[in-house]
């Protein structure tokens, strides 16, 4: 199996149509015939159905060809790094990371991966509540700092800190002089929850597995945390949040109140397996490096004392 034959496939099933795809290849359509039976008869089995009027995939055609991108896309990666390094270019990592990123690991973990690889370049990106993946499911970031849980595909993920998180409050709230809250006592409150078509991410932060299969109906979406602590100040909704967010985003209108009974939100660093090549490697491991030899500062992140 080659990767001719590869790009072949993947050529016919973006087109359906043998002529149009052996025009896009410069390839004669009995050529192309002929590389696609190959294909099939090294798998063992076929990848189209054949009529005089279309051609369409089979469901193993469908499953080979998510692999067969992957492979080409893998492939092509290499080769453009190979290039770039062999040109005397420096290699870069893309880091991608949501608010916060790993909190006061951030700093360390990236001192100890450039300690590594003094040459490498690092491209941080941030992005919003719409992409909890960090830039990982459509493949613009290497590695990244992600909160879990998600329902992006893919991801091979280490959890670096378990965070427990706070509900926040405006300052007029009858709940704002409470020190502790639990659960069951948010549950009929309005919630402000950042926009994102990740249903796992989107339900951990509407406390949806304590509804009884009901989805909360009383939600205000805001597209920032700078939004969301707005929503919050002006008494339009509450806010479920990671602890951190009484260090680094305290407001004057809004009060962080301590979950007593939730289970907290698990950060950690993550990759796309099918896509992962030496420095996000090494980015990982030097991500767990720190973690386990930055204990106070963990013990700081997971204790989150009730300040408020």
């Amino acid at each position: 199996m080659n990767l001719r034959r590869l790009r072949s496939f993947v050529a016919l099933a973006d087109e359906l149509h043998f002529s149009r795809a052996a025009a896009k290849l410069f390839v004669a359509q009995q050529s192309l015939s002929k590389q696609i039976s190959q294909l099939e008869a090294e798998l063992g089995t076929p990848l189209l159905q054949r009529t005089s009027r279309k051609v369409e995939l089979t469901p193993a055609g469908e499953v080979f060809l998510a692999a067969a991108r992957e492979v080409l896309a893998r492939f092509d990666q290499g080769v453009a790094e190979a290039r770039r390094v062999g040109q005397g270019e420096r290699a870069t990592l893309r880091v991608g990371f949501i608010v916060g990123a790993a909190l006061e690991l951030t700093t360390h973990i990236l001192t100890e991966f450039i300690g590594r690889h003094p040459g490498a370049r690092i491209e941080l990106h941030e992005f919003g509540f719409v992409d909890p993946s960090a830039g990982l499911a459509d493949g613009s970031t290497d590695v990244a700092f992600v909160r879990l849980p998600s329902s992006a595909h893919g991801l091979t993920t280490t959890p670096l800190f378990t965070e427990p998180c706070v509900v926040g409050v405006s300052a007029s709230h009858p709940m704002s002089r409470r020190e502790r809250v639990r659960v069951a006592e948010l549950l009929d409150e309005p919630i402000a929850i950042g926009r994102t078509d990740d249903s796992v991410w989107r339900d951990f932060w509407t406390l949806a597995e304590y509804r009884g299969g009901q989805r909360a109906r009383n939600l205000v979406e805001t597209h920032s945390q700078s939004e969301e602590v707005e929503v919050v100040a002006a008494g339009m909704a509450c806010s479920i949040t990671p602890a951190a967010v009484r260090r680094y985003s305290p407001h004057p209108g809004v009060r962080f109140i301590t979950i007593g009974d939730h289970p907290g939100s698990v950060v950690a660093v993550a990759h796309h397996s099918s896509r992962t090549n030496a420095l996000a490697a090494s980015f990982v491991d030097a991500a767990v490096t720190v973690r386990d030899r930055e204990t106070q500062i963990l013990r700081t992140i997971q204790d989150a004392p009730d300040v408020r």
